[in-house]
C-alpha cells in the first residue's frame, strides 16, 4: 500500500486541499476533491467512518478542518447536547464541537493558520487528521449515551471517559 510519504516528496509542503487530498488518497480513502478549495473524505475511526472536510480560505490563509462523525441531535436532545458540548470543549486544547443550526448536525471543527506561503507540510495534514479522529473517538461514546442512552451530561462524559481509560 502507498504511503502519504511515497505519494508526496519528504519534507514537501503543498497548497492544503492538494496536500488533503494527497494524504487521502495515499490512506486509500475514499476522498472528492470538491473544488479548488474544499475537499471531502472519509476517514475510519474507533467507532465509526468519519467524514472530514478540508475548507480552505486563501484570504485567511486558515485551513478549516470539519470532522462529521455521523450524529443528528433532534430537538428533543439539543439542551443536553449542548450542555455534553460545553464539558467537552473545556477538555479540548485544539478545535471544538459544534452543532450546526441547520439539521442538528454535531461536528468537531479545528482552523490551522497557515503561513504567508499558504503551504501545508505532510506532518501537518497528518496530525491534524489524526488529531479530529482521535478527540471525535474519544467523545463519540458520550454523546451517544446521552442521545440514545438516557444519560444526562455529566453521567455520560464520565461513562465515556472511565471506559477510554479502561481500554489499553
Amino acid at each position: 500500500m502507498n504511503t502519504a510519504r511515497d505519494t508526496i516528496e519528504e519534507g514537501a509542503d503543498a497548497a492544503p486541499v492538494e496536500m488533503l487530498a494527497a494524504l487521502f488518497g495515499a490512506n486509500g480513502w475514499t476522498f472528492e476533491q470538491v473544488s479548488e478549495e474544499e475537499v471531502c473524505g472519509e476517514v475510519p475511526g474507533s467507532w465509526t467512518t468519519y467524514q472530514v472536510r478540508g475548507i480552505w480560505r486563501i484570504e485567511d490563509k486558515v485551513l478549516q478542518l470539519l470532522c462529521l462523525p455521523d450524529i443528528r441531535v433532534p430537538d428533543s436532545k439539543k439542551r443536553d447536547a449542548y450542555e455534553l458540548m460545553a464539558m467537552v470543549n473545556e477538555q479540548l486544547w485544539l478545535g471544538h464541537f459544534d452543532l450546526w443550526s441547520q439539521g442538528g448536525v454535531m461536528l468537531y471543527r479545528h482552523g490551522l493558520m497557515l503561513g504567508d506561503d499558504g503551504m501545508l507540510s505532510l506532518e501537518m495534514a497528518q496530525m491534524a487528521i489524526e488529531s479530529a479522529v482521535s478527540e471525535c473517538d474519544r467523545f463519540y461514546p458520550a454523546f451517544q449515551f446521552v442521545l440514545w442512552g438516557d444519560k444526562n451530561p455529566r453521567q455520560a462524559l464520565d461513562a465515556a471517559l472511565v471506559d477510554a481509560a479502561g481500554e489499553a
